[in-house]
């Protein structure tokens, strides 16, 4: 399934001083279902549902249990590694964040444990909690992270979107993983594969 992405390139993002942004519908028909959304928008505020059930800033997501398949689009900023660590502690879903693979939260809570990344070609373009397309893309490049070997296939069936890279995390976790990399088939972080730009 393709995903809609704009390749035109703006210098102010539509994040800037507000947190509330949404997730496209089709990227969540694309990777879910899901069973729990930690930190979804609140229900008067929520014009699709983006899993089963959600939690929301009344809720405090961080502190609640999480169970089943996580869908993490987390608010963008300082807040964004502790909803990261705790994906990372969950290991079953996929989040959606800024490629910014420099970052702290990267470093500390996709590349040691998510099992593969999809840099998605483009920029995306968010909604408002009205339902609305955002004006312009989200200025900045977008990933979809799947921290376990069912969320990695559900990436593998939106290669096309952009660049797939499994990370040496799913050879560990996966017989099927580790057969295809011997195979040739899968090519890890850290290779030196070089691929064409995405924005």
């Amino acid at each position: 399934m393709a995903i809609e992405t704009e390749v035109k390139v703006h210098t102010t993002s539509p994040h800037a001083g507000h947190d509330e942004w949404l997730t496209p519908p089709w990227i969540i028909a694309a990777c879910g279902p899901f069973d729990l959304d930690p930190c979804a928008p609140v229900p008067e505020k929520r014009p699709w549902n983006t899993a089963t059930e959600h939690y929301c800033i009344r809720d405090n997501g961080l502190l609640k249990s999480w169970h089943g398949r996580v869908w993490l689009n987390p608010p963008y900023g300082d807040k964004t590694e502790r909803w990261l660590s705790r994906m990372a502690a969950h290991k079953n879903g996929i989040a959606l964040v800024f490629a910014r693979t420099d970052t702290v939260a990267w470093q500390r809570c996709i590349f040691p444990h998510a099992l593969a990344i999809l840099f998605l070609r483009g920029r995306l373009t968010f909604y408002t909690v009205a339902g609305v397309k955002g004006k312009t893309n989200a200025g900045a490049p977008s990933a979809l992270i799947a921290y376990s070997v069912y969320d990695a296939g559900r990436l593998a069936s939106l290669a096309q979107n952009g660049a797939l890279v499994y990370l040496n995390n799913a050879a560990e976790e996966s017989p099927h993983v580790r057969h295809q990399e011997q195979q040739g088939l899968v090519r890890q972080a850290g290779t030196g594969d070089q691929h064409d730009s995405l924005v």
